[in-house]
């Protein structure tokens, strides 16, 4: 499951970033008829369709692993949050529906109107991942029902689908498929721009993503301060993982890197900043934080990778707000001359969203354990015990690669284009 999540995540992330940027460069031709940026909006509908595809099958994949591999969980929550699940669905094709038009209504549709016909494509699949993003939250913090003799009655779904998370959750997560995408695109214009292909094409896409993962990144790091405010509050076992806090205390401090050793309960070779966590958590560098010792010893999550995860996170993130602060001082968001060592960092930052991208999603993952619905259902109660899991995994893996490989053969043929 973590590898499907693992390889998904990313045309899920491109299928809400990238018809935004179709959106703009298409309109940009509307309003100023250059050529330039009606041939960025083909080639970008062309890679959306390729992705989309691609998505698809990942995304498939995934819902039929939902029910074989943890029959237990779909028991119990199959019935809970299975709106939102269902809502996804109706986002999914209302999608698939209007990128069919926007693909094949270039010489069919109005200009205005063919234009109009990606806007659904770009709600739609922001909202679609917003209603799966729900069922995570409710996973994180289930709600919206009652248990009576070990059994589920008195479902809410629509409680249980705004389970407390989601707030913070549907916007720190759709703001990393802004800037994944926006950096993920500037990093592919800018390799093209060192090898020499210094087209108005190449600088334009260049720009227009730009723009997009610059004005997302900063919203982002506002947003994960919201996030961890909120999980300093209500899921405190995962905020004490995230930063290895072993012991509850006052004054507590930002721990930055190090070596988890959790057998001795310490972090070795790491940047405390004392206070610092006090005063992420509530603002008060003197308060009280809940560190692990305060939980269960077997409602522990793995705190050496979550917080290295977190790590990996939120520096990926600040070196991605640091490229965007310099490509805004250089170009002021115009078509300016860039410098080689800027180009080079944007080359860069596609790597580093990715790697923001994952290493939150293993946060969040790694964070609940060992709850799949905290304090509901456990992990271990909720796996199959069907035999064949590892065949099936291996099926899977060789499944994945191959649409990698594929993905990525089309993707560069469109680039060479």
């Amino acid at each position: 499951m973590g590898t499907s999540l693992a390889f998904h995540i990313v045309f899920a992330a491109l299928g809400v970033g990238l018809p935004v940027l179709a959106l703009v460069a298409e309109g940009l031709w509307l309003r100023t008829k250059d050529r330039t940026y009606y041939d960025l909006a083909r080639t970008w509908a062309k890679a959306m369709a390729i992705l989309f595809a691609v998505g698809a099958v990942s995304g498939t994949n995934l819902s039929f692993e939902l029910g074989l591999l943890w029959p237990q969980f779909m028991r119990y929550a199959g019935g809970i949050i299975g709106l939102p699940f269902s809502l996804e669905g109706f986002a999914f094709f209302i999608e698939a529906i209007f990128i069919g038009l926007y693909l094949y209504g270039w010489e069919r549709l109005s200009p205005v109107g063919h234009w109009l016909t990606i806007v659904p494509v770009a709600v739609s699949g922001a909202v679609s991942a917003a209603f799966v993003t729900c069922a995570n939250a409710w996973m994180n913090l289930p709600t919206g029902f009652s248990l009576a003799g070990g059994r589920i009655v008195d479902v809410h779904p629509f409680v249980a689908m705004f389970a407390p998370p989601w707030q913070t959750e549907v916007l720190h997560t759709t703001l990393a498929a802004y800037v994944f995408t926006g950096f993920g695109v500037a990093s592919v214009y800018a390799l093209a721009f060192l090898r020499g292909k210094r087209t108005a094409k190449v600088l334009a896409g260049l720009r227009i993503a730009m723009l997009l993962g610059a004005v997302a990144i900063p919203l982002q790091i506002v947003a994960g301060d919201l996030s961890a405010r909120f999980d300093a509050q209500r899921e405190p076992v995962k905020f004490a993982a995230m930063e290895a806090l072993f012991h509850t205390q006052a004054w507590a401090p930002l721990t930055v890197g190090g070596i988890v050793d959790a057998a001795h309960r310490r972090t070795l070779g790491a940047l405390e900043i004392p206070g610092g966590l006090s005063f992420l958590a509530s603002g008060n560098p003197q308060a009280t934080v809940r560190g692990l010792d305060a939980a269960a010893p077997d409602d522990l999550p793995p705190v050496a990778p979550v917080h290295l995860a977190f790590d990996l996170m939120v520096g990926s993130g600040t070196l991605l707000l640091l490229v965007a602060l310099w490509w805004f001082a250089a170009t002021r968001g115009r078509a300016r001359p860039i410098g080689k060592w800027l180009v080079v960092a944007l080359g860069c930052s596609g790597l580093l969203a990715l790697v923001a991208l994952e290493a939150g999603w293993v946060v969040t993952e790694m964070g609940r354990q060992p709850w799949i619905a905290r304090g509901l259902l456990r992990t271990t109660d909720a796996v199959t015990i069907a035999p064949g899991v590892g065949a099936a995994f291996a099926v899977f893996s060789c499944i994945y690669l191959l649409l990698g490989a594929t993905c990525w053969w089309l993707v560069a043929r469109l680039g060479s284009a």
